[in-house]
This record gives C-alpha cells, structure tokens and sequence, in this order.
C-alpha cells in the first residue's frame, strides 16, 4: 500500500506546487473543458494571495528537488492561463486575462521580469481587437493596470514601461469614442489614471489628444454622473503628465472658462447679461489670446442637452470637482493658484438663489424657474467645496483674499437655509479660523456664534417646541438665558437683541448632523478666540453649550432612548452628538477668558457623573 506524503503544518512548502495543481484541475478550464461556475474564480485568487502560491522557492534553497516542483507548478499555471487568453470564446479567454493580471502581482521578480513583455502583448492585443467582447476588454484593461503597477517597482525597466503604456493611448482614445458602455469606461479610466500616476511621459506625444477624447466624454448628454465624477478626476491628474506650472495654470484656466460658459446658459434671466462675459474676460490675462476651450471643444451640443438644467449642472458640478481636485492633489512643480478668479466663481453661483430680478421677468416663465430653482442646491453645494478646497490649498497665504472670503460666508450664511449647505459652510469656517487663527475668529466670531445658536435651539426640550410655535421671537432667549437678560453695556444688548431677530423658523428642527457640525464650529472658535468674547458672545455660548450638553447626556451617557425629542436617528448619530456638545463644553471650559468659568462647577459635576 502506498505511503501518503506528510505534512508538518499549513505553512509546509512542499503543499504550494500541490495547492496549485489542485486549483489549476478543479476550477481553471483547459482547452477542452467549459467554464461551469464563473464565482470559483474569487477561491481561485483568494487561495493563490494567502498561499503565495506564485512565489516559487528560491533556487538556493537547500532542497533543490522542491525547487523544481515549485518552478514545474508555475511553469503549467502560466502554460494554461496563456492558452486561455489567446481562446476565441469569450468566457475562457476573460478567465485567462482575469488570473494572469493576479499572477503580474504574485509571481516572481524573475518570472515577471522574464515573462511581462508577452503577457502586456497579449492583454493589447484584445484592446486593438474589434471582435474581443466588452468584458474582455475590460478585464483587459484591469489586468494591464496591474502589470504596469508591478512594472513600476522596477527601476532598471523605466524607459521600456514608458514605452508599453504609450502604446496604449490611442487604443484607449479610439475605445472611448467608440464604446459608451459604464463598465468599461471605468476600467478604461481606472487604466489612464495608473498612467498618468506612474509612467506621466507616456502621454506625451499624445497630451491633447486624451485632453480632447475626456473632454469629449464629460460634455456628452450620455455620461452617467458617475462617470462624470470619474472622467473629472483623470482630467485633474492630467496636467502631472507634463508636469510643468504652464500645463497646470492652462488646465485651470480652461476649467474655469467651460464654468462660466455654461453658467451663462444656466444663469439666463437670473443676473445681469454683462456678468457672464465680464467673468469670462477676467479670466485672460491683458495682452493675451484666450485659450482654446477645453479639450478643444467649442460646447457645440444640440439644443436640448444645453437647455437640461440638470445635465448643465450635473456638468457643471462634475467640472468644479475637477478644479478642487486639482487644487487638493500634490504637485511636483510650484502653482500658481487663480484665487481671485475662483471666489469670483464661488461668489457668482452663491449669489444666485432662484429669484428674478424685476428687469428679467417677463423673460423666463414659471416652468424654467422651477427647474432652475430645483437644481440650485447642488450646483450651490459644488460652489462651497470649490471654496473650501481652494481654502485649504492656499492656507496661510489667503490674508489678501480674508475680506472677500468672510464677506461671502458671513453673506452666504445669513440666506442659506438647507442643513446640507449650512453643514458645509460650518466645515469652511472651521478651516477659516484654523488657517488664519485669533484675526480670522473676530471676523467670523458674531456669524458662528448667531447661527449656531439658531442650529442649536430646541436640541432637547419638547417644551421648547410649543415655545417656539407660539412666540418664535423668544426661543432662543429662553434657551440662551442670557438673551432675555437685561446687561448693563448696551453692546451686549444690541448683539442679543440681533440673536432673537434673525431666528429663521426653517431651522427649529435641525438635523442631528446641522447640530454637530455647528457645535465643531463653536469649539473651534473657543479654542482659537474664546477670549474676544469675554464681554459680549462669550457667557451666551457658554450657557448654550452648557444646557446643549446637559440635555445630551440626560439619563445615561449614550443612550438613544433619552433622546424622545430626536426621532428616528440611529445610535451611533445620537453618540456622536454627545460627543460633539461635550467636546464644545469642554473647549468652553478650558478656553481663556478673562474671568472664572461661568458654569465651571456645573461643568465638573456633569463630567464627573455622566448626566
């Protein structure tokens, strides 16, 4: 009877080339046997990563027999997958490009280095082929993302990856004026953007071309707002492709301008007709011919697409993220950053809310408002992250721009009634007062302070809401206690009396995540400029923040059934709240002032007990 062969443990060496057959005869097809079930691949990649099954011992290991058997394995799975690939069905020929992109990242860095030539041959030769079905191609486009990562580790291999990712572009170019299909335009995107992070130069005979074919798909009426998104953030790394401050600068430029152009045509009848040419202009420096549009395209769409308010602003939006990628994403080269050119952008769409003015009316009919009006809050939405990315590009260097951008939040701020747009306009502040500090904070501190007192209001009390129902005027003084209080300066009075009117009664029921949002925006003003409001906002706050916490915690610390005046909100949001109106406490606390705490004692008895 024969002896089975022992193993000493699951790590034993001698079971990689037995694990790999076994796999190569269960689940992976041969020329001959049909593909039963196409899920055994995710057992086949999973057994091959934990294993290393493709590793192969190293030839100076003292037992050169399982070196063999090792090498023998490897040799017979990259024989299969090979055969595979060049098959004329589509399912074997998809399951031999899915494994062999696996193999580029677990094999050898001899046999990869041997062997990557053939394979990136084989995996073009489906891209070029007008027969190979779409999901060959886009496991195609998959696996050659995952050669040229591999290819990248390299350092001797530069030059020749350059020249195998260029081959590439022209296929792609020709692929994406030729296939809409969402699946792969994301492995084609996927592709360019390991492209352009690894192998830039291999764009650059080519820079205009793929500019133009991108282009081309974000203007397309067809793009789902998906792809949108996609094809905007390979446009923003593009520029890395040359890598100079003109490529980038022109980029910028050409954003900017696509911008204000479909702004013109979403804008119609909502500002004055010289405000879209007047921003255009702006935009080229005197003495200088304006660039072309980008990617070469002159916004010639029918009639119908430029006349969608949603594909405009879906457009529109998709173009703005571009732009704060751009600002957000490292460069190797010095930039210079447009500042004055985009809170002249950000300022243009924020100042659009929907209304006519009276010149303009007889020009637009009700339906057109309507459908501008439901679109405004998303292309406001985009216009605050455009703000706020290029707020955290530039940081400290925004003092010349300080006066504008508080105007523009303090402005936006008073007419901004969405939770979603308030919550991004507190996370602007935030980044405001981190990057300018104690200056920033007494420009900002009235705004933050008034309009997180209205965020505030009625966190949880129900009796508040029967309050409010009946004297709206009131309710925040009797949550803020010092509001109805009569003060000897009249300073504080005047600013009280500025709380209780400008109480909107759209915010009586904010949403938990409005109410964190403005209670990070008052820590953060406590800890940059507590001390400013030592004779005016500052007991206020720390009343507010005192009674925000208290009513938070009431009961048991984290517990959701307290929170009866808070309906259907999750644990975890009810949680981070405490956390958040704890946190604001604490800041007032501890943040300077010019007099004991207020409610110190208060304060160290509620986190002592916890409620």
């Amino acid at each position: 009877m024969a002896s089975f062969e022992r193993f000493d443990d699951m790590c034993d060496l001698r079971l990689k080339p037995k694990i790999l057959r076994n796999l190569l005869s269960e689940y992976v097809p041969n020329e001959k046997q049909p593909l039963t079930n196409f899920l055994s691949l995710s057992k086949v990649v999973s057994t091959i990563s934990t294993h290393k099954l493709l590793s192969e011992s190293p030839p100076a290991s003292i037992d050169q027999k399982l070196h063999a058997k090792s090498k023998s394995a490897v040799d017979d799975w990259v024989a299969r997958l090979s055969a595979l690939i060049s098959s004329d069905m589509p399912d074997k020929s998809w399951v031999g490009i899915c494994l062999i992109g696996v193999t580029c990242q677990e094999c050898s860095s001899d046999r990869f280095f041997k062997s990557y030539s053939v394979w990136f041959n084989s995996l073009l030769s489906h891209l070029k082929n007008p027969a190979s079905s779409r999901i060959v191609r886009v496991a195609s486009c998959t696996s050659i993302s995952d050669l040229l990562t591999r290819l990248s580790r390299f350092s001797n291999t530069k030059k020749d990856a350059v020249s195998h990712a260029s081959k590439l572009i022209l296929p792609i170019i020709k692929l994406l004026d030729e296939d809409s299909s969402e699946a792969l335009l994301e492995g084609i995107v996927h592709l360019l953007s390991t492209i352009v992070l690894l192998f830039p130069a291999a764009f650059h005979s080519n820079y205009d071309k793929i500019e133009a074919a991108i282009a081309s798909k974000i203007f397309s009426a067809k793009t789902s707002s998906n792809m949108l998104k996609k094809f905007a953030h390979f446009l923003a790394l593009l520029p890395k492709a040359k890598g100079d401050e003109g490529t980038w600068s022109l980029m910028m430029q050409k954003l900017l301008i696509s911008i204000n152009v479909h702004l013109n045509n979403f804008f119609q009848g909502l500002e004055e007709e010289t405000k879209g040419t007047k921003a255009i202009q702006r935009l080229t420096p005197p003495g200088k011919d304006s660039p072309l549009p980008l990617g070469g395209q002159n916004g010639g769409l029918d009639d119908a697409s430029w006349n969608s308010e949603q594909l405009i602003v879906s457009r529109v939006s998709a173009l703005m993220f571009c732009t704060s990628t751009m600002l957000t994403t490292s460069y190797k080269s010095k930039i210079n950053i447009p500042v004055g050119s985009l809170l002249s952008l950000v300022e243009r769409v924020l100042l659009v809310n929907g209304s006519l003015p009276r010149a303009m009316s007889p020009f637009m009919t009700g339906i057109q408002q309507e459908l501008v009006c439901a679109e405004l809050p998303a292309l406001h939405s985009s216009a605050l992250e455009l703000l706020c990315a290029t707020l955290k590009s530039i940081r400290s260097q925004l003092l010349p721009y300080a006066a504008s951008v508080v105007r523009l939040v303090s402005s936006y701020f008073r007419k901004c009634s969405l939770p979603e747009l308030r919550i991004k306009l507190y996370s602007i502040t935030t980044t405001l007062l981190k990057s300018m500090g104690i200056g920033m904070a007494m420009q900002l501190a009235q705004e933050v302070v008034i309009n997180a007192s209205v965020d505030l209001d009625q966190t949880s009390l129900e009796a508040f809401d029967v309050a409010s129902s009946k004297n709206p005027s009131l309710t925040n003084g009797a949550l803020l206690q010092a509001c109805s209080k009569k003060r000897k300066h009249s300073g504080v009075e005047a600013e009280n009396s500025v709380f209780e009117l400008r109480i909107p009664h759209s915010h009586l029921r904010s949403p938990i995540s409005l109410k964190i949002a403005s209670l990070e925006a008052l820590e953060t003003l406590l800890t940059i400029g507590g001390a400013l409001g030592s004779d005016s906002w500052r007991e206020s706050v720390d009343n507010l923040l005192l009674t925000t916490a208290t009513n938070a915690c009431e009961g048991r610390w984290a517990n959701a059934e307290t929170y009866h005046c808070l309906p259907n909100k999750s644990t975890t949001d009810l949680v981070e709240f405490q956390l958040a109106a704890l946190r604001a406490f604490s800041a007032s606390l501890v943040s300077p002032s010019r007099v004991r705490p207020a409610f110190l004692a208060e304060g160290l008895e509620l986190f002592r007990t916890g409620n």
